[in-house]
């Protein structure tokens, strides 16, 4: 049984394409992503300190 380059190219293949995910997900997940996803996941509910107050006078000096 010969082993010809399109064969090797169908084995290789999917497997590349499944590591190359399993990274994807590693880094997507991972720990060092968790801090960034907390802060922009409470986002919505922090203050702005620039926020415009109402009556205040909103042209640039």
């Amino acid at each position: 049984m010969d082993i010809t380059l399109s064969d090797l190219r169908s084995l290789l293949t999917p497997l590349v394409g499944i590591v190359l995910f399993l990274m994807v997900v590693k880094w997507a997940y991972g720990e060092k992503s968790r801090k960034g996803y907390e802060e922009a996941a409470n986002l919505p509910f922090t203050d702005d300190e620039d926020e415009e107050k109402p009556g205040s006078d909103a042209r640039p000096r």
